[in-house]
């Protein structure tokens, strides 16, 4: 494996992933709502037409839904282009690399600009500076994120071991 190549593909997928959340973050941020804690939620639909933001609502489901199939797609890219050649060393380029932009959003995105930068907060929650510091609800969620970051790593490392033995890329000996 190239650990170079490692490095480089963990940081332009940590800017394309920053890009992917702050962009429509500072568009629009009610698409993200059901990324927002409950609290927060509950003053905006105070003053808002109420939306679905259950973690199983269709909706969100669709955006989480798509966005683990494009993340197996991403890695079974960077996995080739890591040179991994079985899928333990598969596995942990793609879940290193997912742990590694998994808590930079909590620490880095959640915790200094979700928390501190009112132009992307939901409008009428702008007075909620405590609810937007709840550090340990990004965290509880950065943990589940852990666990989440399975299904797209273990279905791009079976994916690929399973092309690369297939086609005898490599010599097993």
């Amino acid at each position: 494996m190239n650990y170079a190549t490692i490095i480089i593909e963990t940081l332009l997928m940590t800017i394309a992933f920053t890009a992917m959340i702050l962009v429509p973050l500072f568009k629009n941020p009610v698409w993200w709502i059901h990324d927002y804690p409950a609290d927060i939620q509950e003053e905006y639909f105070k003053t808002h037409e109420r939306i679905p933001t259950a973690y199983f609502s269709k909706t969100t489901l669709l955006k989480k839904g798509f966005a683990i199939v494009l993340v197996i797609a991403l890695f079974m890219l960077l996995i080739w282009l890591s040179g991994a050649y079985n899928f333990l060393s598969a596995f942990a380029v793609s879940y290193g690399i997912w742990t590694f932009i998994n808590w930079y959003d909590c620490f880095i995105l959640d915790w200094v600009f979700f928390a501190n930068i009112k132009a992307i907060r939901l409008p009428g929650t702008e007075h909620m500076d405590k609810a937007y510091h709840q550090k340990r609800y990004h965290v509880v969620r950065a943990l589940w994120g852990m666990l989440i970051g399975l299904i797209p790593s273990l279905a791009a490392s079976g994916i690929y071991s399973w092309i690369i033995c297939s086609i005898k890329i490599y010599d097993y000996g």
